[in-house]
């Protein structure tokens, strides 16, 4: 069974996220040759000063 985590800064929307969590459960059925059923995806909403990039802190 494939679980895919995304990490995205919060604020997408709920159709945004049905969309990316249906690209990413077709992309993986047709890369690993798995049923739809099988895929689980977590997306996680991070505040964007709880995330940081080459020593900085995201604004």
């Amino acid at each position: 069974m494939p679980i895919v985590n995304i990490g995205l800064w919060s604020g997408r929307t709920k159709e945004v996220k049905a969309k990316l969590i249906e690209k990413i459960t077709q992309t993986v059925c047709e890369t690993v040759n798995c049923p739809p059923e099988a895929v689980i995806v977590v997306i996680e909403d991070v505040p964007k000063e709880n995330w940081g990039q080459a020593g900085k802190q995201a604004q």
